[in-house]
């Protein structure tokens, strides 16, 4: 009799959390659908704005390649604006499954202060890209081999090249946040940091060739000077949260 009582509450509180899940994900769909309208209103002034460093007006080869341009600008304008909304929402999710009053704490300090911090680094990185490296990349690329090719760029490859080469270097400005909270799990220690310091500087490289779009060394270097230090941010970081799980 104890072991049907068992399973029907275990029943119900699994029905229960797929009922949670359920109510979360129609939030979540709801701000991502809001938020998406909202960009899809702004897509033509952003594009606009997009282009400028370009110095005029883009190419389109199909029929359909200026409004799926658009398009693509105004969802990926809503998503992400969205997402700091979305992980909110998702972390109310999660937040009750935790016990142990010192996870509870854990779990909100993500919510209410890693989130907004990861905002913070993501639009400073963003705007490292915007401001800095992508005027210097358009440089490079729209004068090199001109006496051999007709620079002509179309919308369909430029406007990806801008939003990816944003988006990578803003997330890859959030590392400190990710050390920082690792420390506070106690899954990295501030000495494991300053050991690896040296692969940590090859791996920077690795990445900063990747997300560079042009041969050079000097936007390689843009891009490695501002992650080596946030490195070193995240060494500091890392040991403050790292000694307040240790107290």
């Amino acid at each position: 009799m104890a072991t049907r009582t068992k399973s029907r509450q275990e029943a119900t509180t699994f029905l229960d959390h797929l009922e949670d899940l359920a109510v979360t994900i129609r939030n979540a769909a709801i701000v991502l659908l809001i938020f998406c309208t909202a960009g899809l209103a702004f897509a033509e002034p952003v594009l606009k704005f997009l282009i400028a460093p370009y110095g005029g007006k883009l190419q389109t080869l199909g029929p359909t390649e200026g409004i799926s341009t658009l398009i693509r600008v105004g969802l990926t304008l809503g998503a992400a604006a969205a997402s700091p909304f979305i992980i909110y929402i998702i972390m109310g999710f999660v937040v009750p499954a935790f016990e142990a009053p010192h996870e509870k704490r854990l779990a909100n300090m993500l919510r209410f202060f890693i989130i907004p911090g990861a905002l913070l680094l993501f639009l400073t990185g963003a705007g490292f890209a915007w401001f800095i490296m992508i005027p210097s990349a358009i440089e490079f690329l729209a004068n090199f081999g001109v006496e051999l090719f007709q620079i002509e760029w179309t919308a369909e490859r430029y406007i990806p090249f801008v939003l990816s080469l944003t988006l990578w270097v803003g997330i890859s400005f959030e590392m400190p946040l990710v050390f920082m909270f690792l420390g506070r799990l106690g899954i990295v220690k501030p000495v494991q940091l300053l050991k690896a310091w040296r692969i940590a500087i090859v791996a920077i490289a690795i990445v900063a060739a990747a997300i560079t779009p042009t041969v050079d060394p000097f936007n390689m270097m843009l891009v490695m000077g501002p992650l080596i230090g946030l490195y070193f941010l995240s060494i500091l970081l890392t040991a403050i949260t790292y000694r307040a799980r240790q107290s």
